[in-house]
């Protein structure tokens, strides 16, 4: 388990990646830059134009290692991977439940469940840290009105019911996602999710953490015989991951939102990381791109105990967690699906 936690992400433009032996080399203007056991790695994500030799490929597939092309902003490309390992019968049983409004509707709202209960715990935490300098009469409100979205969800049984719940929520979630941000406040300020381009450094650094996010997701169903590709929350649609998009929501508030918000109130990110290009896109540049990154990881690297395994794990393999309780769940092993709910 621990392999999952081990990404290496490569962001320097002009990087050439190749095998020597059971090693991955990273090169940069013909100079050896790292050198990594390919035993020690779960995934590599190149950012921009990064190269890799196709020995290096065709190792990494051998030895289950998935190789992501993102653009250098971290809008997914593609990636290279070997044969889809796990059980047919289970993949089967995904599809049909997928397949079925009712029992997408049973697992749906489970996923809705956590994001809701984690994004009450974000905005709880901030009352707690910085009441003095916050709307605490807002977020008390809308802590209220999430506890009874949740109760409304216990035994709700229709799946558009379920989504728009779920609509509801993130809109009342980002009102009030400014006055989470109580550092800088004269650059990074937050009006509204956009996304594709994102039109502020706030969703740019949120687009950048969920696709980060999503990669994770990918890897740890595939990694227990699940198709990412099948959703429950997230309706089939081509090119998109539904189930990878159903298992972060879970994980978006502590894991990309709070870490946001940490980059800017700690100001380990600045005004100057980031431009506004002539469509209005707003990009980092690689420094910032780089920061965001270790503490990605360091992020990942802190010990939680899981909720309902009651065991101490790396926050990082959470997810990798909850893609096996819901392996356990499709096979009959578990009455209900247990969200992920931080504390």
């Amino acid at each position: 388990m621990r392999k999952m936690l081990n990404t290496l992400y490569v962001t320097t433009q002009g990087a050439y990646l190749h095998k020597e032996g059971e090693t991955v080399v990273v090169r940069v203007e013909k100079e050896s830059r790292l050198r990594l056991p390919i035993h020690t790695l779960n995934s590599i994500v190149c950012f921009g134009n990064v190269l890799c030799s196709p020995f290096l490929l065709g190792h990494c597939a051998k030895n289950d290692v998935a190789v992501s092309f993102m653009t250098e902003y971290g809008r997914f490309l593609a990636q290279v991977k070997g044969p889809v390992s796990g059980n047919v019968l289970l993949r089967r049983e995904q599809y049909r439940q997928a397949d079925c409004e009712k029992a997408s509707a049973r697992l749906a709202r489970m996923f809705v469940l956590g994001k809701i209960a984690n994004s009450r715990s974000i905005l709880n935490r901030i009352l707690r840290d910085h009441q003095d300098k916050i709307a605490q009469n807002d977020i008390k409100k809308i802590c209220q009105l999430f506890s009874r979205y949740s109760q409304r969800l216990l035994n709700e049984e229709n799946l558009e019911t379920v989504r728009g719940i779920e609509g509801r929520t993130s809109r009342d979630y980002f009102d009030q996602f400014d006055h989470l941000i109580v550092a800088q406040k004269e650059y990074f300020t937050f009006s509204g999710r956009n996304r594709r381009p994102p039109l502020d450094p706030v969703n740019c650094l949120l687009s950048f953490i969920y696709t980060l996010l999503a990669h994770d997701a990918r890897s740890a169903l595939e990694s227990v015989g699940l198709d990412p590709a099948v959703g429950f929350l997230h309706r089939d649609r081509p090119g998109r991951y539904g189930l990878a998009l159903d298992l972060i929501e879970e994980f978006r508030p502590m894991l990309a939102d709070r870490l946001a918000l940490s980059l800017i109130n700690l100001g380990q990110v600045k005004k100057k990381g980031f431009t506004t290009t002539e469509s209005g896109a707003v990009i980092m540049d690689d420094e910032t791109r780089k920061t965001l990154l270790v503490a990605y990881q360091k992020r990942k690297q802190e010990e939680i105990e899981h909720p309902f395994l009651k065991e101490k794990i790396p926050l990082g393999m959470a997810m990798y967690a909850q893609a096996q309780l819901l392996n356990r769940y499709l096979r009959g092993d578990l009455d209900e699906y247990p969200p992920f709910l931080w504390r």
